[in-house]
């Protein structure tokens, strides 16, 4: 299958490696945001095509699907555009930065037939896997999840320390990792939920602190804290408060309260990536289409608002 991927940045070079291994996929085309940054990862990567128009790249030879690593605030538009064109689309969340955006793409999904999927790529973990198993068969009864996103990114860079075009999102990109694996894991898309921000950013004109609270029907809580303000690398950690048990997740993997690391089955980019191809070849809808997400981006839609009505006072 030939690919076009779209985006030189992290998370297209984290896709290129997976890509590489497998021997049924080629990358034939890079649509890139810097001409100048493209050549150099097409050369590095060995892909033959480059051009910053995504059009031009989707019209080359026998190109069937797209892999969209693009800034987040074109991820909706590049996706209804590769769908139009007659490509499957696999796109790096969010899928869109409203819920009116995220709803046009799953309407051009639904008109297409073809697959579109969203890079969700918890659900595809090998430690979310194995507490959503927990959970599903009654293993663990959970109480209370605590959940924490710190970066400090006051500027424009990406997760390896480069600068980028653009500007991140910490509910809608960010805090939505967390948001999707706890919709998926009660299966609740009317959780109750609210949210609150700390104040904007003066040159990046965007909260930099957010806290969020879920509720489940069983009762259990959930309380995420997101910041961009934090001094120090990259970290997300959970913590699965249960009856019978409780679990961390961190650097270290998937921890009883003892310590003992708990044994998972293998997961991550390279499963979700293997997800979008055998969907595509076998005519079925991937585990996150867009339609299957979209409860995600509702939940999301509430928790702006929350915010939103909360600065008004």
């Amino acid at each position: 299958m030939k690919f076009c991927l779209a985006g030189e940045g992290a998370m297209g070079t984290n896709h290129i490696q997976v890509l590489k291994q497998f021997d049924d996929i080629e990358v034939v085309t890079l649509a890139c945001g810097v001409e100048e940054d493209g050549l150099a990862f097409a050369k590095e990567w060995g892909i033959p095509h480059v051009s910053t128009s995504l059009e031009e790249c989707l019209h080359q030879d026998g190109v069937e699907a797209v892999l969209l690593t693009t800034p987040n605030q074109v991820h909706a538009s590049q996706a209804e555009l590769a769908l139009k064109m007659g490509k499957h689309v696999q796109v790096e969340i969010p899928m869109g930065l409203s819920l009116e955006e995220s709803q046009r793409l799953v309407e051009a999904e639904e008109k297409s037939g073809l697959v579109c999927m969203v890079c969700h790529t918890k659900r595809y973990g090998g430690p979310f896997r194995e507490i959503y198993r927990q959970v599903r068969e009654g293993e663990i009864h959970l109480h209370h999840i605590v959940q924490q996103t710190f970066f400090f990114r006051r500027t424009n860079t990406n997760m390896f320390g480069n600068p980028r075009s653009w500007t991140d999102e910490l509910l809608w990109h960010q805090a939505c990792h967390m948001v999707d694996f706890i919709y998926w894991l009660f299966d609740e898309p009317d959780i109750d939920a609210w949210a609150q921000a700390g104040p904007n950013h003066p040159d990046l004109g965007i909260p930099m602190d957010i806290t969020i609270s879920l509720r489940s029907k069983s009762g259990c809580l959930i309380t995420s804290a997101q910041s961009f303000n934090n001094h120090g690398p990259i970290s997300s950690t959970y913590r699965f408060i249960g009856e019978e048990a409780t679990y961390t997740l961190g650097r270290d993997g998937l921890l009883d309260h003892e310590g003992n690391e708990i044994p998972l089955e293998p997961g991550g980019i390279n499963v979700q990536d293997r997800e979008f191809i055998d969907a595509v070849r076998e005519g079925r809808k991937p585990l996150t289409s867009c339609k299957t997400c979209l409860p995600t981006m509702e939940i999301l839609d509430r928790l702006q608002k929350s915010m939103d009505e909360r600065d008004r006072f």
